[in-house]
């Protein structure tokens, strides 16, 4: 055993000690948040003197450990898994969950004491026009999930045993958080899966807080480490009918596709599955639905403020150089420059670096204030070797725990920018950093 070992391990104890703790939720959480992400940096960096057989012993199982700190409390910063309960409950009656709200009298008879409790006086309900309350949020509107998230919602429920509650989207999403894991451990190699191993992202919000987005993440790695193009379309199709999100991985799937002139077949391999994959998952939602399947997709842009930027603190970054008005069209401009350049120069053999680019400028430029949109971002750092997007992550749960977290998002651009200011002169592949799919 190494010298780095011993301490590293220490890391990673201390590191599951406070997972666990903040799996309980408040009192003192970002304070909590920030120290788990202290551990998680210093455990990475310990990694680049672990020798390879006790640093896959180290990724794995401290991976799994980390995953299981979500599981030992109900959800403590976010509402979201009781909405998918909600769905899977309703689907499983035969009624499309495109077409009614939770509030919706019609669906009076699914409700229970544990999804609308006669309690009112808990934090965290939202209250209900009628009267009463739901742990469910945004109750009067449609559901936003696409097709593939309702199946998985459906599938879960199906899976549970009655009276089970929040568990089994807890165990489902760290059971795709493993999954992801060995994943990044065949095709990026273990050094660079410590990246997703042990972030505390991984723990609070694809398992404590049970969002979808791993499943969208977990498709994603598997469409870029696809060899095939037509492969690789139908993975990343699956994945934006997962959550819409993982489309914009799409550009580095393409990457170097204009360097020499238009491809327009890699281009048809790519998109027209991904293109086929979307349209059937919602084909059996269509035809089941009276109501939209858009749902409150567009309500919740306008909510979240990207129509108005003060309203959320949306762009922050470039609200420090611009009007308000013009910061949506700004981050559109800024976010199709970066998607052209990996277009025209791009590596193919590697899309997971055109994904990353893109994916981190989409967050930087928009400034989101949800901790889980990061998730994706974590997974394409650790595949290209690129920690220092890292900090886009903990700079989503900044401002998801404290509100306005400009100087966060400030902070994580800096490293960028320093990082690969660095790197321009001799071009060396830093440690961790893989350079093309393969068996680790």
């Amino acid at each position: 055993m190494s010298r780095t070992t011993v301490p590293a391990g220490a890391i990673l104890l201390v590191l599951v000690a406070v997972l666990v703790r903040m799996s309980l939720g408040p009192p003192g959480l970002l304070g909590w948040y920030l120290a788990g992400w202290a551990l998680f940096a210093a455990a990475l960096w310990l990694t680049r003197r672990l020798p390879r057989r006790e640093l896959a012993v180290l990724v794995v199982a401290g991976g799994v450990a980390v995953t299981a700190t979500g599981l030992v409390a109900p959800p403590a910063t976010s509402t979201d898994s009781y909405r998918y309960a909600w769905d899977g409950r309703v689907q499983a009656t035969g009624v499309s969950p495109y077409d009614h709200p939770p509030v919706d009298p019609a669906l009076a008879p699914l409700r229970d004491d544990w999804l609308f409790p006669a309690d009112c006086a808990t934090p965290g309900l939202s209250r209900l026009p009628e009267g009463g309350c739901t742990r469910i949020n945004r109750p009067t509107v449609h559901t936003i999930y696409p097709p593939l998230a309702e199946g998985y919602f459906l599938l879960v429920h199906w899976l549970s045993p009655g009276g089970s509650r929040h568990k089994p989207l807890q165990l489902a999403g760290a059971l795709l958080s493993v999954a992801v894991l060995l994943a990044l451990c065949r095709w990026a190699g273990v050094r660079a899966a410590a990246a997703w191993a042990w972030c505390p992202a991984v723990p609070v919000e694809a398992v404590n807080n049970a969002h979808v987005d791993v499943l969208g993440v977990l498709l994603v790695v598997l469409a870029l480490a696809c060899r095939t193009d037509r492969g690789r379309g139908a993975l990343l199709g699956a994945a934006a009918a997962a959550k819409l999100l993982p489309a914009i991985a799409l550009p580095g799937a393409l990457s170097g596709v204009l360097k020499d002139g238009v491809r327009g077949r890699r281009v048809l391999a790519v998109v027209g599955p991904a293109a086929l994959v979307v349209a059937l998952a919602y084909l059996p939602y269509l035809l089941a639905s009276r109501e939209s399947v858009v749902g409150y997709l567009f309500g919740y842009v306008a909510e979240e403020g990207y129509e108005d930027p003060s309203a959320r603190d949306r762009y922050g970054l470039l609200r420090l150089f611009l009007p308000d008005a013009w910061a949506p069209f700004a981050a559109i401009l800024l976010l199709a420059l970066v998607v052209l350049h990996v277009l025209r120069r791009g590596d193919p053999g590697r899309p997971w670096s055109g994904a990353l680019l893109v994916t981190g400028s989409l967050l930087l430029l928009f400034t989101p204030g949800y901790a889980w949109y990061a998730l994706l971002v974590v997974a394409l750092a650790a595949m290209d070797g690129r920690w220092e997007w890292l900090g886009v992550a903990a700079a989503g749960a900044v401002a998801y725990l404290s509100g306005p977290a400009t100087a966060a998002y400030a902070a994580a651009a800096l490293a960028v920018a320093a990082c690969w200011a660095v790197r321009l002169p001799g071009r060396r592949v830093p440690d961790g950093e893989v350079t093309a799919p393969g068996p680790a």
